[in-house]
């Protein structure tokens, strides 16, 4: 723009010529000084380019030399150039499995443990298999949740809790299955240990310690030898956890605890133990017929409360106290409702005592494991009316064979051996008849040693029935002297009526009949002696039953007062009175025997018509 005003003002003012003058004298002036500089530094160019030339027929060599040496230097550095790219290569795969490596420690956990899951889960070991499952969980799969495969295993643990959860309750069902096929089993262990260790080693069942060791630890006891510190003898064999795999029920517990339905857990087991109890306390009908049908019946029972027993004393809460006594006390009605329905058909006394034992022996099983039992002896006690009344008619067939059998005369003896047998079955004693020389007789026929022989028999029998029955020794007592007076009062009284109102029966049978029933009158203190020891219970003893006997035998001495007025000692004509006095003589004053009409029955066998 500076420019452009001077140009401007010399076009416009007709200067052009002038002003191109001017331009090319500045021209010519400053050719002559470019003329001038060059003339003066010419020497130092030509010197320059001189030197130019010079240099540049070396670097021609020089370039020369440096393409050979690159030339030799590319040929010698191709095998350096492939090592270092195998070296790059082998570079950059070392970082890639150094970065795998590294990926998979912290993936290969998870799979080892899924592995190890699976593993488990075959094998059955389900506990450990959720134990590892809640590991997987909430461990190991965090680590390395951006991997696909770890996202599938997340939305796996779901279903593997619940096949986990469904396996186990498939073993608490085959454990039911198991403890019901076996409960026979084990009530027979358990009630063999007692039976065994109560009387072959003398355990005293009354023993605090004993119950108390019992009870703490009821699976251990059965036969083993007495252990030191303990006042009776203790035994032990394998238990209910030796017939039993419990482990199924233990798993299936913790896995619904784990679970958080442990509630529900315990609402199946308790359900299901129920219907298995209902099942166990229906008898079969044919129970009464033989004792192993009750000693089944007892032995399901008794395994059914120690298995209950035996999960009471190893878990925490699957079932409690309540619940077993729940249990106890329906088993309890339904067992002795169904032992007075069944003993009831037992006709045979050898039954009824070996189920009276057996019942003692199922009642002392279970009070080992802290179950009451009050209610089974208090049914023994019914029983034992039972099994009197079935002694009655065993021992009425007994005594109607003797009669039966008997000749009704005199007992001879031939030798002192005979005589000394006769006298040690029956208690007589005669000075008169000891002075005399053998051949001789006894008073009374081969009835009365026999009678006596078996009413001591009978005696031992009922004592046999209170063994084991926590009575005392009065209440035994009275219970043998109360059936002893059944025997005597009905029983024998109706063998003998039946025997007078023969028809067939002569004045020689009914006079034996008199001396006999005299002699088996004085016996009767024997008997009341014979008990007194066998029960240890002094006559005197406030409510002591005293025997009726000497009622049942009476026979009037002389003198002694008769109806009508007549008397044992003053025979009169009138045959009736007489034989009045001979239903007196054998016990029928008191009403006890009603054979007051022996004398019309014995009128009718010999009446003409």
């Amino acid at each position: 723009q500076r420019l452009a005003c001077p140009c401007r003002s010399v076009y416009d003012g007709e200067e052009h010529g002038r002003f191109m003058e001017k331009l090319e004298a500045r021209i010519r002036n400053h050719d002559r000084e470019i003329e001038k500089m060059c003339n003066f530094h010419y020497q130092g160019f030509v010197d320059s380019i001189t030197e130019l030339l010079k240099v540049r027929g070396e670097a021609q060599k020089l370039k020369n030399q440096v393409t050979d040496t690159n030339r030799k230097l590319q040929n010698e550095g191709k095998e350096l150039i492939l090592a270092m790219e195998e070296l790059r290569q082998c570079r950059l795969q070392q970082r890639n499995i150094s970065a795998t490596v590294d990926k998979l420690t912290l993936c290969l956990p998870v799979l080892e443990m899924y592995s190890k899951l699976r593993e488990q889960m075959k094998s059955k070991r389900h506990y450990p298999a959720l134990k590892t499952l809640e590991h997987l969980e909430h461990t190991f799969l965090p680590q390395v949740s951006h991997y696909r495969f770890c996202k599938v295993m997340l939305d796996n643990i779901p279903r593997l809790r619940q096949e986990i959860k469904e396996l186990s309750m498939s073993d608490l069902k085959d454990f039911l299955e198991s403890i019901r096929k076996h409960s026979d089993k084990i009530g027979e262990t358990a009630m063999k240990q007692v039976g065994i260790g109560g009387n072959s080693a003398g355990i005293r069942w009354e023993s605090p310690v004993f119950w108390e060791e019992v009870h703490s630890f009821p699976w251990k006891f059965c036969f083993s030898k007495p252990r030191q510190g303990v006042e009776f003898g203790i035994l032990l064999v394998p238990g209910a956890q030796d017939l039993v795999d419990f482990s199924p029920v233990y798993r299936c517990l913790h896995i619904y605890s784990v679970l958080g339905a442990r509630e529900t857990f315990e609402s199946y087991y308790r359900k299901q133990r129920r219907k298995q109890a209902r099942l166990v306390l229906q008898p079969p009908s044919n129970m009464h017929e033989t004792l192993d049908g009750y000693r089944k019946y007892f032995n399901q029972i008794v395994g059914f409360f120690v298995v209950e027993d035996h999960i009471l004393h190893t878990t925490q809460g699957l079932v409690n106290r309540a619940y077993i006594d729940e249990l106890w006390e329906m088993a309890l009605s339904k067992t002795i409702a169904a032992l007075r329905t069944h003993s009831s058909y037992c006709s045979d006394p050898s039954l009824v005592l070996d189920l009276k034992n057996l019942i003692v022996l199922f009642a002392d099983t279970l009070q080992g494991y802290g179950f009451p039992v009050n209610q089974l002896f208090d049914m023994l006690l019914e029983i034992q009316d039972q099994y009197s009344e079935t002694l009655l008619k065993k021992w009425a067939g007994v005594f109607r064979n003797i009669l039966d059998s008997d000749n009704y005369s005199p007992i001879p003896v031939s030798n002192e051996e005979v005589y000394k047998k006769i006298v040690g079955q029956f208690p007589f004693q005669d000075a008169e008849l000891e002075k005399q020389p053998f051949p001789k007789k006894f008073p009374f026929s081969e009835f009365v040693p026999k009678v006596y022989s078996q009413i001591k028999e009978f005696i031992y029998a009922c004592l046999k029935f209170s063994e084991d029955l926590h009575l005392s020794s009065t209440e035994v007592d009275d219970m043998i002297r109360k059936s002893t007076n059944l025997l005597l009062t009905r029983t024998l009284s109706n063998c003998l009526q039946n025997v007078i109102k023969r028809k067939n029966v002569g004045l020689t049978e009914l006079v034996q009949i008199i001396i006999n029933t005299t002699h088996l009158e004085k016996s009767c203190k024997f008997l009341e002696e014979f008990i007194t020891n066998i029960t240890n219970v002094l006559p005197e003893t406030v409510h002591t039953t005293k025997l009726y006997g000497t009622t049942t035998f009476k026979v009037s001495g002389a003198g002694a007062p008769r109806p009508g007025g007549i008397c044992w000692a003053e025979p009169k004509d009138n045959s009736g009175l007489f034989w009045e006095g001979c239903a007196t003589a054998l016990g029928l004053s008191s009403g006890a025997l009603l054979l007051s009409r022996s004398w019309e029955v014995f009128s009718l066998a010999y009446s003409p018509n």
